[in-house]
């Protein structure tokens, strides 16, 4: 398929991390537009008027929001591709499940840790921790959250490992430690060239963190 695909992203973002994973995986060519997020272009604001965010992938001059959305619109848009959600359905609505609760467990806990007052981060911590813990529980001794194929939640949770660098050193803790099952599988998940060219460095999250809360007198 040749059409016209644009994403608009921030290169931090790890739920842009997660559209260009997905876009990796299934070998799909596209043009990546960066987003300055204190000055967004129109075109951001044109393609998603209501939460003027991204990622937003741009397909035939139609917008697509919100990051597990794209990823199963890339996924259903190119199907002879290697896929992303298992066929069978009970099997898809535990994939969608974990998804979310990597959004609401890691994502808005995690946000919370680095975009918090100080005194926020510790109850944050314990929270992330705890949601860290479930994961790994789910995760078992699989490879993969789907098993041996690498596919919608790994997706869905591998960004957030740019960041645990930045949750550590705010929160005085060592995700190792408390989840050691889980930083085996992002260093596998890491091996993949999909995710290794699409994820930020995590000093470069960390330099960026620490410039935001200075810049909002969050410490």
């Amino acid at each position: 398929m040749g059409e016209e695909l644009i994403l608009l992203d921030e290169w931090l973002s790890m739920f842009g991390m997660r559209v260009r994973i997905a876009l990796a995986e299934k070998e799909i060519k596209y043009e990546y537009k960066e987003e300055d997020l204190t000055n967004k272009s129109n075109l951001l604001l044109q393609m998603n008027p209501i939460h003027k965010k991204i990622p937003v992938l741009i397909h035939k001059g139609k917008p697509i929001c919100e990051s597990l959305i794209i990823v199963e619109y890339i996924n259903e848009v190119w199907k002879d591709k290697v896929p992303l959600l298992p066929s069978d359905p009970y099997e898809r609505s535990q994939t969608r499940f974990w998804a979310d609760f990597v959004n609401k467990k890691v994502g808005d806990v995690g946000g919370r840790i680095w975009a918090g007052k100080r005194e926020e981060i510790e109850v944050a911590k314990k929270e992330l921790i705890e949601g860290l813990k479930k994961l790994e529980e789910v995760l078992g001794d699989k490879p993969y959250f789907g098993g041996n194929t690498f596919g919608f939640v790994d997706i869905a949770l591998i960004p957030f490992y740019s960041w645990f660098y930045t949750y550590e050193e705010l929160g005085n803790f060592k995700v190792d430690e408390e989840c050691p099952k889980l930083i085996v599988w992002a260093k596998r998940c890491k091996q993949r060239e999909s995710v290794s060219k699409s994820v930020a460095d995590e000093k470069e999250v960390y330099k960026f963190v620490v410039d935001y809360r200075k810049s909002h007198e969050l410490d």
